[in-house]
């Protein structure tokens, strides 16, 4: 157990080493979208319809309401970093969650109540 818990610290350790290397993170999807907008006699209302667009767009939850925002290409060059670092945070705490659970269980023996 000594060692498994030692390997365990380990990777914790490594998991926060991580963690304290990312900058600026912007949760959300960058998306590329068509759009019709409604207006009568324009081509997006034809059949087949020609739709405008793309757009890349950039949509995120805020306060549990979805949020679309258009973005440029310039924009998306400056901060694509940025966006992958927030999967990078995501992946880093679902993996820190998961060894949590695992020496829990470890620590106190496996015992589920």
């Amino acid at each position: 157990m000594t060692e498994t818990f030692a390997r365990q610290q380990q990777a914790q350790a490594q998991i926060a080493a991580e963690l304290g290397e990312i900058g600026f993170a912007l949760p959300g999807s960058l998306v590329w979208r068509t759009t019709a907008c409604g207006r009568s006699g324009c081509h997006c209302q034809d059949d087949p319809p020609v739709l405008h667009g793309p757009y890349l767009t950039w949509t995120r939850a805020v306060a549990g309401k979805t949020v679309t925002r258009k973005i440029s290409e310039d924009q998306q060059v400056r901060y694509q970093a940025w966006f992958d670092n927030a999967r990078k945070l995501r992946r880093l705490v679902s993996e820190l969650e998961a060894l949590s659970l695992q020496t829990f269980d470890l620590l106190e023996g496996g015992n589920k109540r």
